[in-house]
């Protein structure tokens, strides 16, 4: 009997939800370091780049800083990954926090286009590079970790939970927002107030590092490393000779799951006052709601998962993300932008179909490779995907109009949907 196989026996315990709490707490605090950035993105625009940079050009390029902490995940993910199934899933878990408390403090701390000139943008994208490489050994490490701590048919719950941490921390980072939004000025924000949730990023990195003190190895990898079951050549070497389909349908999934974060979640506040006029205070009033609504949708898609299946949950939730993101911007085109926040709520609720994706990929790579597989094809298709919707998004906007964003997240709901139908037809078993 594998390790794995003796977890999935066993009854759902009070220490599998002691493990999960510890880690989704400790996933918020550092996802809240990762994304915080795109909340203060007009200050930083306005900050770190020369005066008189068109308002549109500079919100490009800090929008390409930001892009590029996607670009530097796959090389943390593939290192991280690589150690993560050769010594040890938690080593690699509180490294990735650790790296990711650094820069946000450092940005935090940094100076100005106004104090150093051309030094200032190339500080704040070697801050974000580093950023970019610790998230990218986190975000599927944690996946991992829940998934090999909990029974077989607990793991899309479990995983669920686990991204609900993670958003959790985008609303920790949209609800600082909108109370500094509503609470000062932009020129008092510009003055110096934009620096203190980098601050307290970095604060709050270092207390998830001191929380993954109490966590165990997974039971999964210790049996492993007992049998001698671990991998014998490069992991993701063995994932790209074996596991190619695998591979596909994890990153297709990834991509959908790009989408709904990155255009509903992070940059919707930011585009709905540039195109439709709605204030500060108002999108992020709205974004806080529409993560606090992520959470429940993140729930509620694991609930499935472990119900009905991987295939049934990601085939509705795509249909419900495609029809929710078309109701929010058709609303702002229409005018009706006294429904811009209920909308918002309801597509937020509907992002939770990213709460399917990580339940996939742990099931469609075996043990010995999971982190591997499953951080090289997240990684990658974040990395290629989310680096380019941002100035992809702000770009179409200027051909397609103020709908792009939605007929963007459409389309990869479809996407979304043949991945469900091939899991149905043929699911990809480990």
């Amino acid at each position: 009997m594998s390790g794995e196989d003796s977890v999935s026996l066993r009854p759902f315990n009070r220490h599998d939800a002691r493990t999960l709490g510890l880690s989704a707490l400790g996933g918020a605090l550092e996802f809240y370091d990762f994304v915080v950035f795109v909340f203060f993105a007009k200050a930083l625009g306005a900050l770190f780049f020369p005066p008189g940079t068109e308002p549109w050009l500079a919100q490009l390029q800090v929008y390409g800083i930001f892009a590029a902490g996607y670009v530097a995940r796959p090389l943390g993910g593939i290192v991280m990954a690589h150690f993560g199934d050769r010594l040890g899933r938690k080593r690699m878990f509180t490294l990735s926090v650790f790296m990711m408390s650094v820069p946000t403090l450092l940005i935090g701390l940094l100076p100005t286009y106004a104090q150093v000139g051309v030094l200032a943008p190339l500080l704040l994208l070697a801050m974000r590079l580093v950023q970019g490489i610790a998230v990218g050994g986190e975000v599927p490490g944690a996946w991992v970790f829940v998934a090999e701590h909990v029974p077989r048919r607990r793991v899309g719950i479990a995983c669920a939970t686990l991204t609900a941490g993670l958003t959790a921390g985008i609303l920790i980072g949209s609800l600082l927002a909108a109370w500094i939004n509503t609470s000062y000025t932009p020129d008092e924000v510009r003055a110096g107030i934009w620096r203190v949730p980098f601050v307290l990023g970095g604060v709050f990195g270092f207390i998830a590092v001191w929380l993954r003190r109490w966590l165990e190895e997974t039971p999964v990898f210790v049996e492993m490393r007992e049998r001698k079951q671990l991998a014998r050549q490069l992991p993701v070497k063995q994932v790209l000779a074996v596991h190619r389909p695998a591979v596909v349908l994890s990153m297709l999934a990834s991509w959908q799951l790009t989408a709904a974060i990155v255009v509903i979640v992070l940059l919707t506040p930011t585009l709905v006052q540039t195109s439709f006029g709605i204030g500060a205070a108002v999108a992020f009033h709205g974004n806080s709601l529409a993560t606090l609504a992520l959470i429940a949708g993140c729930l509620a898609a694991g609930w499935a998962v472990d119900r009905f299946g991987v295939g049934l949950a990601l085939l509705a939730g795509s249909l419900g993300l495609g029809v929710s993101a078309y109701a929010l911007y058709g609303a702002l085109v229409s005018g009706h932008h006294d429904q811009f926040v209920a909308w918002y709520a309801l597509a937020g609720f509907c992002c939770g179909v990213t709460g399917v994706t990580p339940a996939l990929m742990v099931a469609a790579f075996p043990p010995e490779v999971r982190f591997s597989g499953l951080s090289f094809s997240y990684n990658v298709a974040y990395a290629v995907f989310g680096g380019l919707t941002p100035p992809m998004i702000a770009w179409l906007s200027t051909s397609w109009g103020p709908m792009a964003p939605a007929h963007y997240v459409a389309f990869t709901c479809l996407v979304g949907m043949g991945v469900a139908l091939q899991w149905l037809r043929q699911p990809v078993s480990r």
